[in-house]
């Protein structure tokens, strides 16, 4: 069972990267596949349930947490997985609130997905672990944009290459930075890869989706591109030096 086959895109008004509470909230999107259902109460609904009751439970811990339950043809695989800076109590309450949304979102789809700002969760009826999903994938960009785009599209690559480059070592996956763009100003960037993913195709992901940079982000003053199994978010910022 697939998910939707084409990217769709959102822009968030003037949203902060920053201001994580602000959008922890509410999810930033979803995709319910097509066209497969289960039966409700049936036994892929029993085993979704417990697949679902797992990862609240595997999860917090570490950040990430995958697994199956049940056999074929009602067998179910899933996944969750916390921003790299989200606190054990924040990952609980994202995974637990994302399985519950997803669920009046999607009632009786077989395969799913839901991301907040703290974390997403997905689950099929086909197994998924360690391959790159580009299907489910959203842009959001802030509507302001920079004085000198091109300069400005050049510097936000370079960053997130660097972050790229540097999240292959990483074990949780996940990299922050940052580059000065002048004396009061300064670029802030983030990468991550669902942990299911090897260290070699998560950079093969995270590299796939900065070539959308210019789809998405073209001279903007923040920009992400979320996918099922990557994302990257960059965002400039004042500061004052000491």
């Amino acid at each position: 069972m697939s998910f939707s086959n084409s990217a769709s895109f959102l822009c968030l008004l003037a949203f902060s990267l920053l201001a994580h509470t602000v959008l922890g909230a509410d999810p930033l999107f979803h995709f319910c596949s097509t066209p497969e259902n289960f039966t409700a109460n049936g036994p892929y609904e029993v085993n979704l349930n417990k697949l679902t009751g797992y990862l609240y439970y595997q999860t917090p811990p570490t950040g990430f947490g995958q697994g199956s339950i049940g056999q074929y043809p009602d067998q179910t695989y899933g996944l969750a997985l916390c921003r790299g800076d989200a606190s054990s109590s924040d990952c609980k309450t994202c995974v637990v609130d994302a399985g519950s949304e997803i669920r009046k979102r999607c009632p009786y789809n077989k395969a799913a997905i839901i991301w907040y700002d703290n974390c997403l969760l997905k689950y099929s009826n086909d197994g998924f672990f360690g391959q790159i999903d580009n299907r489910n994938k959203f842009y959001m960009w802030n509507v302001k944009v920079v004085s000198e785009p091109a300069t400005f599209n050049g510097k936000t690559k370079e960053l997130l290459t660097q972050l790229a480059n540097k999240v292959e070592a990483t074990p949780k996956l996940y990299a922050t930075g940052e580059m000065e763009l002048g004396e009061s100003t300064k670029l802030y960037g983030l990468v991550q890869c669902s942990r299911d993913l090897s260290s070699a195709v998560c950079k093969k992901c995270i590299d796939g989706i900065i070539g959308e940079l210019p789809s998405c982000c073209d001279g903007k003053e923040g920009g992400r591109v979320v996918s099922g199994s990557c994302n990257f978010r960059y965002e400039i910022y004042p500061f004052v030096n000491a």
